[in-house]
C-alpha cells in the first residue's frame, strides 16, 4: 500500500543537524496518522505516495520544523518554587508551573530546565530543535488504512518531536 492521506505509517529515522552531527534516531518503529497533527507538514507532503522499504530525505529550514528561537519564552524563576531533586533537562507543562511563576508564562508550552543556580532556575519554552537547520532520513516501514476512531483523533498519539512533561532522565526528542 502507498502512503496517501489518513493512512497510518510507521517511520524510523535518523535526524541530524547540517554539520551531520545525530540529534535523534529512532531504530524501531513508531505509528502516525498522515492527515492529523503527528507530523509536520514538510514530512507528510515528502511521504506522499511512498510504500514499505522506500526511505526519504530532507532537509528542513528552521521554519518548516520547529521555529525559530524565540529569547521571550526563556524565564528566570525562583528556585524555591521548584522541586529540591529538580536536574537540568527536567520538562514541566506550562499549564502546571507551580504557584509563584511569572503569571504571564505561555501556558501551552513545555518549558525545559536549562540551567539551574542556588537562587534561580532557567526554563525554556523553545523546542530543543527551534532555530536548528535539520536532515532527515525517514524508512517506511509499514502503512495501513487509518481505522476511523483514529482518523476521529487526529492522532495515533506520538507527535513528530512532540514534547511531554518527562521524568528525569529521559530526554528523548520522540
Amino acid at each position: 500500500m502507498k502512503i496517501t492521506p489518513q493512512c497510518v505509517v510507521a517511520l524510523t529515522w535518523t535526524l541530524k543537524d547540517t554539520l551531520g552531527e545525530v540529534l535523534d534516531e529512532l531504530d524501531e518503529p513508531v505509528e502516525f496518522l498522515l492527515g492529523g497533527t503527528d507530523l509536520l507538514v514538510k514530512i507528510e507532503e515528502r511521504l506522499q505516495g511512498h510504500e514499505p522499504g522506500d526511505t526519504a530525505e530532507l532537509h528542513l529550514e528552521p521554519e518548516s520544523a520547529f521555529g525559530d528561537y524565540d529569547e521571550n519564552l526563556v524565564f528566570l524563576e525562583s528556585r524555591k518554587l521548584f522541586p529540591a531533586e529538580l536536574e537540568e533537562g527536567m520538562t514541566f507543562d506550562g499549564a502546571a508551573l507551580p504557584p509563584g511563576c511569572t503569571p504571564d508564562i505561555p501556558p501551552a508550552l513545555i518549558y525545559t530546565v536549562t540551567e539551574i543556580y542556588p537562587e534561580h532556575v532557567v526554563l525554556d519554552g523553545n523546542h530543543p530543535l527551534a532555530g536548528i537547520a535539520i536532515r532527515l532520513t525517514l524508512r517506511v516501514e509499514s502503512v495501513r488504512e487509518a481505522t476511523e476512531e483514529e482518523v476521529g483523533q487526529g492522532s495515533m498519539g506520538t507527535g513528530f518531536f512532540r514534547l511531554e512533561a518527562q521524568a528525569p532522565g529521559n530526554n528523548t526528542l520522540h
